[in-house]
């Protein structure tokens, strides 16, 4: 089942259920209003919107609209709770390599995980607003589950259980805030710019065996100005996997309904898969050549971020983004 936020003037905007082509689409208010109302619910609404899905998908369903994804919001446009992991410690060993900082044992032994600003993620294909190019801009390409209710200290064996629906996730990192406010030594908060989601959530049961409970075994699509940066393999390499996430966030508090977890960038040992991260590459470059060529985004770059099905179908939609200007808006 695949569900979206279309924008309609409000925070939360409406639910609607979306067909498995990503063409068409039916608003459900008679069944939630909202996502988050939906995930709270889950175990009375899941039915009813399946049923509604398999009749969209069929064809059987009428009063539908046609799907824009620029028309919608990320699918919780706003969460509770948003952590990040560092699930791909290929991505931590790369970057700490050129850095000249070896690998510290705790980050084999449980993730690394941030609390990310979480009321305002924006659409998948609004424009990424930064006030400096000099901030260092860069995107993060994930994977991301949301969550129902979890209690403390929640097992690995029963983490996922939990997981009710599946995201694309572009995480803005500004890495030229970044190391200022970790040397600061309680992590960071400017360094992280705005996040934005695929234009649809997905349910496990769409992967078929690409998921198997722990990990989605399909490659993510990156591209930067129309060039491809990178095909990661999500279900490779990945070192903490989503229960282990989950299970780890719990360890000293329940989670709520609507809980947003993401994996962190993907990133392989295998650098020929490319990258989802400029700093990556970036990363690569110094090792290799003792400096990097790649710059970070500047104002007027694109970025696109998608999944395909082994039959080359796009999963999720796109998110595809600008980066632009933040100008204040003038008092009155």
């Amino acid at each position: 089942m695949k569900l979206a936020s279309l924008k309609n003037g409000s925070r939360d905007g409406v639910l609607v259920v979306v067909s498995r082509d990503l063409e068409r689409a039916v608003p459900v208010p008679h069944v939630a209003r909202t996502m988050q109302e939906a995930i709270e619910r889950w175990t009375e609404v899941e039915p009813k919107l399946q049923e509604i899905y398999r009749d969209l998908c069929a064809g059987r369903m009428p009063a539908v609209v046609a799907f824009d994804a620029a028309q919608a919001e990320s699918p919780l446009p706003r969460s509770f709770q948003w952590l990040d992991g560092s699930a791909y410690l290929s991505h931590v060993e790369l970057v700490r390599q050129a850095r000249g900082v070896e690998m510290a044992k705790e980050l084999y032994k449980e993730p690394l995980m941030y609390q990310g600003d979480s009321e305002y993620f924006v659409g998948p294909r609004d424009p990424i607003l930064a006030a400096d190019e000099g901030w260092g801009i860069d995107l993060e390409g994930e994977v991301a589950v949301i969550v129902d209710d979890v209690p403390m200290q929640v097992t690995q064996e029963d983490a996922g259980k939990h997981i009710k629906l599946f995201m694309l996730v572009n995480d803005i990192s500004l890495r030229h805030v970044i190391p200022a406010e970790l040397n600061k030594g309680f992590g960071f908060l400017n360094g992280k710019g705005q996040t934005a989601f695929s234009p649809v959530a997905v349910t496990p049961d769409e992967f078929g065996s690409a998921w198997n409970g722990r990990k989605l075994d399909l490659s993510l699509t990156v591209h930067v100005n129309g060039r491809q940066l990178g095909q990661p393999k999500a279900g490779v390499d990945m070192y903490f996997d989503f229960p282990t996430l989950i299970a780890h966030a719990t360890k000293t508090r329940p989670l709520g309904a609507g809980t947003v977890i993401g994996s962190g960038t993907i990133s392989n040992h295998d650098r020929s898969n490319g990258f989802a991260c400029l700093s990556e590459a970036r990363a690569l470059e110094t090792v290799a050549k003792g400096a990097p060529s790649t710059s970070f985004m500047k104002f007027g770059d694109s970025v696109r971020i998608e999944m395909f099905d082994d039959d080359g179908r796009s999963i999720f939609g796109a998110i595809d983004q600008r980066i632009e200007r933040y100008v204040p808006a003038r008092a009155a």
